[in-house]
């Protein structure tokens, strides 16, 4: 019996991310994708080779889950983001490309997270102030 049949781990809905808390969302997601073990096809970028001439049973078994994999990594994305996100992915053709996008989206780079703490710190002082 596999892991998702004995766990009832396939029925666990995934986290949905709606433009907040990416990394936290994040994290969990990875976490859940590893879990049904589709995290490789958005880790690594692959092409599926297409089979050779008479193919052995190995080979065909191997593209299968390969393509299984991709699919089901981008699925999975597709149903952990809220309507809003899903209509500026929809168009991304794998998983690895959705992932990088939410990342460089929503995460950010140095120069605004740097901005988000100063944000943060001076509400925190404003909220400090309103209480004395």
């Amino acid at each position: 019996m596999d892991f998702e049949a004995s766990s009832g781990f396939s029925s666990i809905s995934p986290p949905v991310f709606d433009g907040d808390n990416y990394q936290v969302w994040a994290v969990r997601m990875e976490a859940y994708m590893e879990a049904l073990d589709i995290w490789e096809a958005v880790e690594e970028d692959y092409e599926i080779p297409a089979l050779p001439n008479n193919p052995t049973m190995a080979q065909i078994k191997s593209q299968k889950e390969k393509k299984t994999k991709k699919s089901k990594a981008k699925a999975c994305l597709f149903a952990a983001v809220s309507s809003t996100i899903f209509t500026r992915i929809m168009t991304l053709k794998s998983a690895y490309e959705i992932w990088n996008y939410l990342k460089s989206e929503y995460e950010g780079d140095e120069r605004i997270k740097e901005m988000r703490v100063l944000n943060l710190i001076r509400e925190f002082e404003l909220q400090k102030m309103k209480e004395t």
